[in-house]
């Protein structure tokens, strides 16, 4: 009866180190065939502008190089025009990139005179900034969910857009 009960054991134990192990290459493959999406900054939209400040809409272009759809569910972005902080916020909406294609999204962004300082003056003078855009990007996937940070840096003219 002993060697029954620890017979019995050995098994529970192997069958459940099989079963992580299982388990983690799947995750290791599911990892290996997923690539990640390419979110940059497409161009900013002025939709207006008052005595101390404005609102306008960031466009983002999030590419998805993989042989399924994405479903984008969160998405945070930061925006600094020549290193200051220009605004930051959230989609607070659903999204999807169909495999091998790109889609923009369109993100809110209220700002003050005041708190963007010269590199707002810069661009309202002179049309062209340096930007950089940061944030987190949230999509559900055939084989799980993801959450990938992206960090995009370039060259943004009023009048041509990202570069």
């Amino acid at each position: 009866m002993h060697k029954l009960a620890t017979r019995g054991r050995y098994l529970a134990a192997a069958s459940f180190t099989l079963l992580v192990a299982a388990a983690a290459g799947c995750s290791s493959i599911a990892k290996a065939t997923f690539s990640e999406p390419v979110v940059s900054f497409r161009e900013m939209q002025v939709n207006g502008l008052g005595l101390t400040g404005g609102s306008l809409d960031i466009v983002l272009s999030v590419y998805n190089p993989n042989k399924f759809n994405l479903d984008g569910k969160a998405l945070t972005y930061r925006l600094m025009i020549d290193s200051v902080m220009f605004g930051e916020g959230q989609l607070n909406s659903a999204f999807t990139v169909q495999n091998g294609d790109s889609t923009q999204v369109r993100l809110p962004l209220n700002f003050t005179y005041a708190g963007i300082g010269s590199a707002g003056r810069q661009l309202l003078n002179t049309g062209t900034v340096n930007y950089r855009v940061t944030g987190d990007i949230t999509v559900g996937t055939p084989i799980g969910d993801f959450k990938r940070p992206y960090d995009r840096t370039g060259r943004y003219t009023l009048l041509r857009g990202s570069r």
